[in-house]
């Protein structure tokens, strides 16, 4: 008889980035300095006026406060500067990237209260990721010593997660933040954002920080989802027409004419500011797999 010896080789665990094509991030690379935040939502949810507004927010708290868009359209911080500003990838352009060769006012751009603002653009459609953008984007504020006098850095981030590139913000953040509306496709969003922040986080110190409501008038299914999922809402934003102006007028809305209703915006937003500062608890979500979701949403 003739006795078979099997061997079970033990699964070894894969460093982030193995295996795809995602950008693995540079240890050396890390933001250690600052409180760092990520802004991820559907897109056109409001991504960019919750930036801009927390932004301004935690300026108000006297915290030196630095925002990064991350999207090709490079619109992220034009409430805070007035104006769309060159990217970084226009800035390395010019230089034929030679990054020695750049200045820190050739990508950075003092905005409202203080806000100092970075567009990091993006490659050429279809020949380049997001990641390499960020990364680029991160090292040019190290080399220049630019985070070393930050309190906090927040991205900004294009659209929901669908690859490992613009993924990359997760690499430097200790929170993410979702912004979702209370309907079917944000929080549909929202589901695949929080898969990405649970694979981040196995490999990264980034956990997830809460889900701030926006553009909504109530909230019945965002907290529906979130009570299924263990997630919970730590801000409110209603849809109120002054939101809409603001951006019309490319402003923020600390800069609107005052009334009743956008001091209650602007109270929210100084609250979560304050609350984000002084540190929130990692919320253990688990997302639903595409199927459970879309049978969970939108039955009344």
């Amino acid at each position: 008889m003739t006795v078979v010896h099997s061997t079970v080789t033990p699964v070894r665990r894969r460093e982030d980035g193995e295996g795809s094509v995602q950008v693995k991030m540079n240890p050396a690379m890390t933001i250690d300095s600052a409180k760092v935040f990520a802004i991820y939502g559907k897109g056109g949810i409001g991504k960019s006026t919750t930036s801009s507004n927390l932004s301004v927010a935690f300026s108000k708290l006297g915290k030196r406060v630095l925002q990064i868009g991350c999207d090709p359209k490079h619109d992220s911080t034009f409430t805070l500067t007035k104006r769309l500003q060159p990217t970084v990838i226009d800035a390395l352009e010019q230089v034929d990237f030679h990054s020695e060769e750049l200045q820190p006012e050739d990508f950075v751009f003092e905005g409202y209260n203080g806000v100092m603002c970075v567009e990091a653009g993006g490659p050429p459609a279809g020949t380049g990721c997001g990641g390499y953008v960020v990364g680029q984007t991160v090292k040019l504020l190290k080399e220049h010593h630019l985070l070393e006098d930050t309190d906090v850095v927040i991205f900004d981030v294009l659209g929901d997660v669908v690859c490992g590139g613009f993924a990359a913000p997760l690499q430097h953040a200790e929170r993410a933040l979702v912004v979702t509306a209370n309907d079917f496709d944000s929080i549909f969003a929202m589901n695949r954002i929080v898969s990405a922040i649970q694979a981040k986080s196995k490999n990264y110190d980034v956990r997830l920080g809460g889900v701030i409501a926006n553009r909504s008038a109530s909230t019945d299914e965002i907290d529906r989802f979130n009570a299924a999922t263990g997630l919970e809402r730590i801000a409110h934003f209603p849809d109120l027409d002054v939101i809409r102006k603001s951006r019309l007028k490319k402003s923020t809305l600390f800069e609107m004419e005052p009334s009743p209703e956008l001091e209650a915006v602007q109270n929210e937003y100084m609250r979560l500011a304050a609350e984000l500062y002084a540190g929130v608890e990692p919320q253990a979500g688990v997302s639903m797999k595409d199927r459970d979701i879309f049978d969970f949403l939108g039955f009344e």
